[in-house]
């Protein structure tokens, strides 16, 4: 096997993913795809979450080269499965209180610096409630009845831990709704309640659900719901290397907000998922119900105070760098691998943000065209900290490695390695994507 391309041999390419923004971004960088009928060996592998199962099961005795890398880590559903991301979380979240109760009493461990976090348990307890009150079905059913009936006023959200864009999501009120769904029961919606016939054909009857504390104040602009897409590129776990984008975006419903009962099954006044809201009627297809992170930012500052946005998005780079602590210890940590994540987060009225789920494999289908020049720069900046000049080959061959991520430090500052283009928010602005319109 070689070691690595050769001065000014171009990098092999593999991908089961075929996406334009991750090809043509290979491409761009002079790199070829690997074809097995000519080629020994290949550098870069952009798989998919089930081709990584493959390469890094033990019976299959695969075993990467030095010279190889992928894009995911092996057990990488330590974070991005919703079950075992809040199992990991709250394991986190447990240790630092004991560390805490410790600490009050004289006889802290940590000596202020707290798994690494550069703050006493203390200081870093209140920064860890950053995730909705969330169990696991049906292991944490009592546990989850017993906190249902502290506060039988709440809206509860359920979703299925393994699926993603919206499927098999549906709120809840009431303790029946869950035995309706236990049972496979068939209710008025059939694309959500299913017949026990149905849901034992499609294997649904054992799948795990969780289900946590709907949040039912979130921000709202033009009166719709949205929540936020973040990109973060991990490089290493231990030590932490992290870096997040600046050319996230924001999702709108395409339907005003309402709490009424009778909108609890309409997906469009609640889903925020793309999937979802583009099979609505009220879907806009010039900005695809999308809103750069930027300009969020501005709207923020300009309605609430540049102070306030500042404190919104100190927030949001904690829980992002939080959520990677608590699972700094658990993930295997494959110097050939590399991780882009799509964070989801939801904002309430009082501006604090909740971390809803982590994706393995945010989603590259680009709605309009200002989202496949944005998805495409996020795969370009991705590439530009994963594989950098010298890392797999002697020559970068002229690619710019100027980027729009911003290394998180880890107290969850961010600190700027390059500068963010603003061409996906000119097109926003040209294609009068404003809150009222969204």
């Amino acid at each position: 096997a070689r070691s690595g391309a050769a001065m000014g041999e171009p990098l092999k390419y593999r991908t089961d993913f075929d996406k334009h923004v991750v090809t043509c971004n290979f491409e761009r960088r002079g790199w070829e795809r690997w074809d097995p009928r000519y080629d020994d060996d290949w550098h870069v592998f952009w798989a998919s979450v089930s081709t990584i199962k493959q390469i890094f099961a033990p019976e299959n005795g695969i075993r990467l080269g030095d010279h190889q890398i992928v894009n995911h880590f092996p057990n990488h559903y330590e974070l991005t499965r919703k079950d075992l991301m809040v199992k990991n979380i709250t394991r986190w979240r447990k240790a630092c209180e004991k560390e805490a109760a410790l600490e009050a009493n004289g006889a802290g461990q940590s000596n202020g610096n707290f798994n690494n976090t550069g703050m006493s348990a203390t200081e870093l307890l209140p920064k860890l409630d950053f995730v909705p009150a969330t169990f696991s079905l049906p292991s944490d059913y009592s546990l989850f009845v017993e906190e249902f009936r502290r506060r039988p006023d709440r809206t509860w959200i359920m979703k299925p831990v393994g699926k993603a864009q919206g499927k098999g999501i549906f709120l809840i009120n009431k303790l029946t709704q869950i035995k309706k769904w236990s049972n496979g029961y068939a209710a008025k919606d059939p694309a959500r309640w299913k017949s026990a016939e149905e849901r034992r054909a499609e294997n649904e009857k054992t799948e795990s659900y969780i289900v946590s504390r709907y949040v039912q104040d979130p921000l709202l602009i033009g009166g719709k719901k949205f929540d936020l897409r973040v990109y973060v590129v991990v490089t290493s776990y231990r030590p932490l290397r992290a870096f997040t984008s600046r050319l996230g975006f924001a999702r709108f419903c395409s339907v005003s907000y309402s709490e009424a009962k009778a909108d609890m099954d309409n997906p469009f006044v609640h889903l925020t998922n793309v999937a979802i809201q583009k099979r609505g009627d009220d879907y806009n297809e010039s900005h695809g119900n999308k809103w750069p992170i930027h300009l969020l930012r501005l709207y923020i500052a300009g309605t609430r105070g540049e102070a306030v946005a500042d404190e919104l998005f100190r927030g949001i780079n904690e829980a992002i760098i939080y959520s990677l602590k608590s699972v700094q210890n658990v993930i295997i940590n494959d110097r050939r691998c590399f991780e882009l994540y799509g964070y989801d987060l939801l904002i309430d009225e009082r501006l604090k943000p909740w971390l809803i789920e982590v994706n393995a494999s945010p989603s590259l289908t680009c709605t309009t065209e200002a989202d496949g020049r944005l998805k495409d720069r996020v795969i370009r900046d991705t590439l530009a900290v994963a594989v950098p000049p010298g890392k797999l080959e002697a020559t970068a061959g002229g690619v710019s490695t100027t980027t729009a991520m911003s290394r998180l430090s880890r107290g969850g500052r961010s600190n700027s390695v390059g500068v963010a283009g603003d061409a996906y928010e000119k097109e926003w602005a040209r294609t009068g994507g404003v809150p009222e319109s969204v």
